[in-house]
């Protein structure tokens, strides 16, 4: 029974009606405060988890996870290809031939990376199919000479399907007249667009048309490969090189696009972090409503310790109060929390709708609504943050209620 003490007390405490009124408001106001704090927190990280999951389904849905190229040229690409595709972690391999050119039409220009690529293989290693807004991709037929630009680069030249645009090369082309740069015509074929900087700087032609263009014959630039875990690819690109020995050379999406997403996980971090403080405070106005509590039950303190209450029972009563106060706050505010973050991208939608309001305009923004990504790993990190901030707050108070002396209290009583 004496086990129970400070479990019933301490739960009796929590639910008893308070002489001070005052007492009763901050313990109020730390749970509330406990309670938003944790279910911004929720929030704030889910939606930037959305956004970072956006950027990598988009980003790297496009550019190549890893890429392999040969130093004298991949003119025998098909076995390599294939048997690559072999790999454990390897789900599609792509060949492809990229060369960095200006697209000119009416006065504009625009710089822009062109791929070469064979629509069928690329489906297997890129997302491009399934952003096509105008046109097809299948229109990449050898010798047509047509382009599939992003929309932005589009927009930028004042292009549509249909037009024609000329692509100026970083080549010189000898000539009786002189030397002038390489450059072709193309018919714009088809628009894509998957909302992130890849509209505006990135195209797509045949792959034998760009073999043309750069004098390659039947050479290819690479082979792009697509992985089932976006974070192999280091390890993976390392293993492929060793297997393939000399006269090869590796290249993974780290390289190229590693900054930007390190660059999201630390502003998640410190956003956390500094979300954490709002918990923080609302944990340790705990500390301030156990002292309160303390001073109003010097009494009740003192008559449990002289029927046999030891000091380590009296302070099992505060911390069971307190963490009664956080677990409360804490509950509410996972619930709270794990609802916003599952509906709020549904909310913004339909204030946007009947306010005529929109956050996130297309124009401006790659991304234009609000993403929102429940990630429990973050939502057990932050339940169990809450808990040590609110057990540590109870500490103090606990300790100075056991450390009251009986017969000091009772002396006037």
């Amino acid at each position: 029974m004496l086990d129970r003490i400070p479990f019933l007390i301490g739960l009796r405490y929590v639910r008893a009606k308070r002489r001070n009124h005052f007492i009763s408001f901050i313990s109020l106001t730390s749970m509330l405060g406990l309670m938003l704090g944790v279910a911004v927190l929720i929030l704030v990280l889910s939606v930037m988890n959305g956004f970072d999951h956006e950027l990598r389904s988009r980003v790297l849905g496009m550019v190549p996870h890893t890429r392999i190229e040969a130093q004298d040229g991949m003119a025998n690409w098909k076995p390599l290809a294939e048997r690559l595709s072999q790999r454990e972690h390897v789900i599609g391999a792509a060949p492809y031939v990229d060369q960095q050119g200006m697209f000119s039409v009416g006065g504009r220009n625009e710089g822009a990376l062109v791929y070469g690529i064979k629509p069928d293989y690329e489906r297997r290693v890129s997302i491009i199919g399934n952003h096509m807004q105008q046109g097809d991709l299948d229109s990449l037929a050898p010798g047509e000479w047509n382009i599939v630009l992003g929309q932005l680069l589009a927009r930028n030249l004042g292009v549509g399907v249909g037009d024609r645009v000329t692509l100026l090369v970083p080549e010189a082309s000898i000539t009786p007249g002189g030397v002038f740069p390489r450059l072709k015509r193309f018919n714009v074929s088809g628009i894509f667009k998957v909302g992130a900087d890849i509209d505006a700087n990135l195209a797509y032609a045949s792959m034998e048309d760009m073999q043309t263009l750069a004098r390659m014959g039947d050479a290819i630039g690479g082979l792009r490969l697509e992985l089932d875990d976006l974070f192999l690819a280091k390890d993976e690109t390392q293993a492929i090189l060793n297997e393939l020995g000399y006269g090869y050379r590796g290249m993974d999406w780290t390289f190229t696009h590693g900054n930007l997403f390190q660059a999201i996980q630390m502003e998640k971090r410190m956003i956390g972090l500094l979300l954490m403080v709002i918990v923080a405070v609302a944990a340790f106005n705990i500390v301030s409503t156990l002292v309160m509590v303390v001073t109003d039950k010097h009494a009740d303190i003192a008559i449990l310790r002289t029927i046999g209450a030891t000091p380590k029972s009296i302070m099992g009563i505060f911390i069971v109060q307190g963490m009664s106060i956080g677990v409360i706050g804490i509950a509410i505010g996972v619930a709270l929390g794990i609802v916003l973050a599952l509906s709020v991208s549904d909310i913004i939608a339909w204030f946007e709708a009947v306010s005529g309001i929109q956050f996130l305009d297309p124009n401006v923004y790659f991304i234009s609504y609000l993403p929102s990504r429940l990630n429990w790993s973050d939502v057990g990190t932050i339940v169990a943050a809450a808990f040590g901030l609110s057990f540590l707050s109870t500490l103090y108070p606990a300790w100075r209620a056991a450390r009251v002396q009986p017969a000091e209290v009772l002396r006037y009583e």
